[in-house]
């Protein structure tokens, strides 16, 4: 059994992503962690958003770097998040709010047998740094 993703995209947010690329270059998520935005996960250029030592790397989807913030994470630790993406538009800075679309967190617990064999998760920075 390979190691259990802690962070997944469905097609069809795949598909916003690719052509979000097309028009900004590389691209990375971070999980809002719900001033404004409420929690959402967010979609930038690549290195605007700015992780550092109170972020998390918890993979990548869709050839996209995907953070979280520390504090958020210990909430979300036992849980699979899958990116989805719905019509309408969010009080939000994410690069798909124009196209009048929102990308969505969508969350289940992992089973006991998934949480032996979890991807590890890496500190921002060092993640960011290496990238």
């Amino acid at each position: 059994m390979g190691q259990t993703l802690r962070v997944k995209i469905t097609e069809d947010a795949a598909a916003v992503v690719d052509q979000l690329r097309s028009k900004n270059g590389e691209l990375m998520f971070h999980q809002s962690g719900g001033c404004c935005d409420g929690s959402s996960p967010m979609c930038y250029p690549k290195g605007e958003f700015m992780v550092g030592a109170s972020d998390v790397w918890l993979g990548e989807i869709a050839g996209c770097d995907f953070y979280m913030a520390k504090d958020q994470f210990e909430f979300w630790q036992h849980t699979e998040l899958t990116i989805d993406v719905v019509k309408g538009r969010g009080a939000s800075f994410s690069l798909e709010i124009p196209l009048g679309l929102r990308f969505v967190t969508k969350s289940r617990v992992f089973t006991h047998e998934e949480t032996q064999n979890l991807t590890p998760v890496l500190s921002g920075e060092h993640r960011s740094a290496a990238a």
